[in-house]
């Protein structure tokens, strides 16, 4: 028999005793406004990611430039003795 396995390796039974906990600690009333909350959590930590990723990005594009800008100058110098 295969199982059914969810999001980090749970299977279907973790997930609704999961769920049931949650139930059973926060009532019926409370998962609604913990959904939302843990959803804008989870947009504003990938609003985060994706500023992280660029200027990631923006540095190491301006390290490409920064590291060839050298190189170039270098090589014009060295022109400039001969």
């Amino acid at each position: 028999m295969e199982r059914f396995y969810l999001g980090f390796g749970l299977g279907m039974q973790e997930m609704i005793v999961i769920f049931l906990m949650v139930l059973l600690l926060f009532g019926a009333k409370k998962i609604p406004e913990l959904a939302r909350g843990i959803g804008k959590g989870m947009g504003e930590f990938k609003k985060a990611k994706q500023e992280f990723e660029r200027e990631i990005q923006v540095g190491e594009d301006e390290g490409k430039k920064n590291w060839d800008k050298p190189a170039e100058s270098k090589s014009s110098s060295h022109s400039d003795h001969d």
